[in-house]
């Protein structure tokens, strides 16, 4: 049976927490996944009110972690759908820190760096996650109707 990529494993949460217990793989990724996402909501701040504000005493570019802090409930529950959008977000704030890298003055040059550090390493841990999750999930399934035994049904 083959499992589409695009599809949820199952609409049990308390399921899926399941398949993904038996991976410590997966545990670590979950982990790297949100530690990265909470230490760049906290750069985020930190680096617009008091590290290296664009203003002396702080901007209004700190409200760019808003949009950071939606998927972190999601991240904690082990919901599949929300490691897949960070995923994609997560390039808007690296995007950021290239361009900050290169054009800003130290010390802001390195928060942006630490920013594109800590974006590669969210999209790894949240790709690594699903990937780590499907694959298991197909295993599951696969081992699931391996035990079944077939029926026929005599004409």
């Amino acid at each position: 049976m083959n499992l589409p990529s695009s599809a949820p494993i199952s609409d049990d949460p308390a399921r899926d927490a399941a398949i993904a217990a038996g991976l410590p793989q997966v545990t670590l990724s979950r982990w790297l996944a949100v530690s990265s996402l909470v230490a760049l909501v906290v750069l985020c701040v930190a680096w617009e009110l008091y590290l290296a504000p664009v203003k002396p005493g702080g901007s209004l570019l700190a409200l760019k972690a808003l949009p950071l802090c939606a998927p972190i409930a999601g991240l904690l529950k082990n919901r599949m759908y929300t490691y897949r959008w960070v995923s994609l977000l997560v390039w808007l704030y690296f995007t950021e820190g290239v361009v900050r890298a290169y054009s800003d003055r130290a010390p802001s040059n390195y928060y942006a760096m630490l920013e594109v550090v800590l974006c590669l390493a969210l999209f790894a841990g949240c790709a690594l996650h699903v990937r780590l999750r499907l694959r298991n999930a197909k295993s599951t399934l696969q081992s699931a109707g391996a035990s079944a035994e077939p029926t026929t049904v005599a004409p």
